[in-house]
């Protein structure tokens, strides 16, 4: 990044001659560009005096509002920070460029207005600047959120994710006036155990029904097919050995 300095030098005789010194004395030790500020309402001493405090505080809260949107956009760019200059610009234009060729602009801030009032005008589009960044970062964090209980439900453990890109229709008797398949989550260490007592976690369960769908690191998924009488008896039996339905 480039190091930029802002000189201000009294314009004597003239601010042209004044800027052909400057370049003169820094030659090769720096690349030169005018700050083109416009003759502003300045007013009294008195109404200087009585801003400098005001505008104190509005530097800090401009300075820490750039702060702060330069360190969320990079956030957001989470794995592409190397791009965070490239997105960070002023009117459209990159910031080196925009401070070398700044012109002040007449229309949102008019120099006829008295001092204060540009300042206030300052201070409000700033504030506006903040609020909508808050909005935009709820909204954001929010979206990111949900995207992410999502992912852990597609890709996650069997006890969280979503089942129904897992399964199939052939993998349950849906057209029995008695007869139902219930899915059944067992950690892997107990599988042989799940193959030995699965029949006998209650009355009326359909011998050899149990069918092995799916299988992460630590879980397996399993069908089995039963009476539909039984199924909060077996859902019972089942949890007590740690079985999740």
């Amino acid at each position: 990044m480039s190091e930029f300095w802002l000189i201000s030098a009294p314009g004597e005789p003239n601010a042209s001659q004044t800027f052909e010194r400057l370049c003169q004395a820094t030659t090769n030790l720096s690349q030169n560009n005018k700050f083109n500020i416009p003759d502003l309402k300045v007013g009294t001493l008195d109404v200087l005096v009585g801003l400098s405090d005001d505008l104190g505080k509005l530097d800090n809260y401009v300075e820490s509002m750039a702060h702060k949107i330069a360190h969320y956009l990079g956030e957001v760019l989470e794995n592409q920070k190397d791009k965070l200059a490239e997105n960070l610009t002023a009117n459209g234009v990159e910031l080196p460029s925009y401070i070398q060729r700044f012109q002040w602009d007449m229309a949102k801030y008019p120099i006829k207005q008295p001092l204060k009032n540009i300042t206030e005008i300052i201070s409000k589009q700033v504030s506006a600047i903040d609020a909508d960044l808050k909005t935009k970062s709820s909204a954001y964090n929010s979206l990111k959120g949900n995207l992410q209980s999502l992912e852990r439900k597609s890709v996650g453990s069997l006890l969280t994710r979503n089942l129904g890109d897992l399964v199939k229709k052939e993998d349950f008797i849906t057209n029995s006036e008695y007869l139902t398949t219930i899915l059944v989550v067992v950690q892997n260490a107990a599988v042989n155990d799940w193959n030995s007592k699965y029949e006998g976690l209650a009355d009326m369960v359909v011998p050899r029904s149990s069918k092995k769908i799916y299988e992460d690191n630590e879980h397996s998924l399993f069908t089995v097919t039963l009476f539909k009488k039984v199924v909060e008896e077996y859902k019972l039996h089942a949890r007590e050995n740690r079985y999740v339905d």
